[in-house]
């Protein structure tokens, strides 16, 4: 019997969605075991409520619009909107925190849009916007890194505390938080106050950034450039916002460095590296063609640190994300690439 055979060029499927949701909830994994190791088992629990709340607003939702339950839930998407969202949330964070960031996430940033593949808005940092804005005293709640905590909560205590609020015999709440590296920077610089002036009597700061979060990010970054070497994401995105990010906070802090925070700072504090490789990453919110990932990138990480330096809060990952998600489509109608055999690019 003769041998079929068939000529190039030959295309991959790829891994398809779930597929590629596995791998970058493979990656997330190396983050959030610096991050309970640093920050504590409430991490596990608002990963736990927010997964169960995820997939319990994704079928409800689901079920209301006549759709299949089995494919959509099983594609990961819903999981790893339910991780970004979990590890980006203060550990000491009481139940409903994330049950309810995660349920507008699901539903009003993705469902009500129809489902993935149609959604403007990173769902997982909608959540945590709306979260952000309506509950601020809540979301500043970061328990002291592991070198310099007090009090170390289990996963039983971290549990009890989510649930109840209540807190181990004669502690209060301000005596197991703290202001975070970028918060407290932010709050001393504007008291007039300089780097030097600070820096050194606060446990807050490491060598480079914020305590605790400088490992974070490193592992962060470490399962972004797996992801990258696996091809689960393109160098575009990231490379961009951590050059929008660093460049801008070099130059400034070139003209002041007692006043100003330099670049590895910024890098190795808050949400950096999860934003960079994680967030602004997602295939469906971000730009498509190459050019307009560059520009994309860059664009929230400038805003990060316009935010980070001017703003009203201390971290502006989610915002700049979110407000470059809204300038997706006209980055993408501009530098569409030319069209083989026409000069020029392809018109509108």
């Amino acid at each position: 019997m003769p041998t079929l055979t068939t000529s190039s060029p030959f295309l991959s499927a790829g891994p398809g969605v779930p597929g590629i949701m596995r791998q970058v909830l493979a990656a997330l994994v190396p983050g959030a075991a610096v991050l309970v190791w640093q920050f504590g088992a409430g991490v596990l629990v608002n990963l736990a409520l927010c997964t169960v709340a995820a997939l319990a607003a994704e079928a409800a939702t689901l079920r209301a619009r006549g759709r299949p339950l089995t494919p959509f839930l099983t594609d990961g998407s819903a999981l790893v909107s339910a991780a970004l969202l979990g590890l980006a949330l203060p550990p000491l964070a009481p139940w409903w925190l994330p049950v309810l960031g995660t349920v507008f996430a699901i539903v009003v940033a993705k469902q009500l849009y129809g489902g993935i593949g149609y959604n403007p808005f990173n769902p997982a940092m909608a959540g945590y916007a709306m979260l952000l804005i309506a509950f601020p005293l809540e979301m500043s709640r970061w328990p002291a890194p592991v070198g310099i905590a007090g009090q170390s909560f289990g996963l039983l205590e971290a549990l009890r505390f989510s649930l109840t609020g209540g807190l181990p015999p004669g502690l209060d709440i301000d005596a197991v938080s703290m202001a975070t590296a970028l918060d407290l920077a932010r709050t001393e610089l504007a008291r007039g106050r300089t780097l030097q002036e600070f820096m050194g009597a606060a446990a807050v700061f490491g060598p480079i950034g914020g305590r605790g979060t400088e490992l974070v990010n490193g592992a962060f970054l470490a399962g972004g450039l797996w992801m990258l070497l696996r091809r689960t994401i393109t160098w575009q995105v990231p490379a961009a916002m951590l050059a929008g990010l660093a460049l801008p906070a070099a130059l400034i802090w070139a003209t002041d460095p007692q006043h100003h925070l330099g670049p590895l700072f910024h890098l190795f504090s808050g949400a950096t590296m999860l934003g960079a490789f994680f967030i602004a990453t997602d295939p469906v919110t971000a730009a498509t063609t190459p050019l307009g990932r560059l520009i994309y990138g860059a664009g929230c990480g400038v805003i990060t640190y316009a935010i980070r330096t001017w703003g009203g809060y201390p971290d502006g990952i989610a915002f700049a994300v979110l407000l470059m998600n809204m300038a997706v489509p006209t980055i993408d109608h501009f530098t569409r690439p030319r069209i083989f055999g026409r000069s020029g690019r392809r018109s509108p």
